[in-house]
């Protein structure tokens, strides 16, 4: 969440603690994104990044972006939105953004730039999992503390 509640809560401190836990783990982490991938939601359940984990693939109807995408266009050209005086032509604006960024967002769009491994088709999800725990090496014994890592709260 954005804004000054999310401030004053301080949310994202608190929600970092997802990325602290996600950096220190020690089991194989794979990415499944069915439906959306958005913000630092999306990166917290992913370790911390869409490349964090051994894969990350999606659904054909997977959607991806920095944070919901009718509150980005809202957001990111409120100034360019306040400069149409005309409400029908700043509704006109305000759906071409959202259907521009939903184009760009689509998971074939953020596959064919590298940002996921690939979209594939659902029946072939046990398929990708079932791989990835076979590639997995064994891990080391452990010789150290299980987190490593110092709590962000």
């Amino acid at each position: 969440m954005v804004g000054p509640e999310a401030e004053k809560t301080a949310i994202v401190r608190h929600v970092a603690r997802m990325f602290v836990t996600g950096a220190s783990l020690t089991v194989p982490l794979f990415g499944v994104v069915l439906r959306k991938g958005y913000g630092l939601g999306a990166q917290a359940m992913i370790g911390g990044g869409f490349h964090a984990s051994l894969f990350t693939v999606a659904w054909p109807t997977g959607e991806f972006g920095g944070m919901g995408l009718e509150g980005y266009v809202r957001l990111g050209f409120r100034k360019e939105m306040e400069a149409i005086a005309d409400p029908d032509e700043r509704e006109k604006y305000y759906k071409a953004k959202v259907a521009e960024l939903y184009a760009n967002g689509k998971a074939v769009s953020i596959a064919s730039v590298l940002e996921i491994d690939e979209v594939i088709d659902p029946a072939d999800t046990r398929h990708w999992i079932m791989a990835g725990l076979r590639s997995v090496p064994k891990p080391e014994p452990r010789s150290g503390k299980k987190r490593p890592c110092i709590d962000a709260w």
